[in-house]
């Protein structure tokens, strides 16, 4: 299961400690990051978000990648350092191996 995300990074200090923070966590559910992106310009988005980050992480399948979201330590992670850091998310495509 591969997600494509593209972001508003704000603060990339606290969003570099969240990413640093989560990755222990993201990794016992057995996810990583596939794709990883800055983006200098965009040409052209149907989302109503800006958008200077794209990334792709992945999860062994459905289950693993909500038990790591609903996780309480990653929760923990994602108020101090994600939420501070990351104007908006937008969910890019979500690719499901069948």
């Amino acid at each position: 299961m591969v997600t494509w995300l593209g972001l508003e990074v704000r603060d990339e200090a606290e969003y570099a400690r969240y990413r640093a923070a989560m990755t222990p966590i993201r990794e016992r559910y057995g996810g990583r990051f596939e794709h990883d992106f800055a983006i200098a310009r965009v040409l052209q988005s149907s989302a109503s978000e800006r958008i200077n980050r794209v990334f792709a992480h992945s999860f062994p399948d459905a289950e693993k990648r909500a038990a790591f979201y609903a996780d309480p330590a990653y929760q923990r992670v994602r108020a101090a350092h994600f939420e501070p850091a990351v104007a908006s998310t937008h969910r890019l495509a979500l690719f499901v191996a069948t």
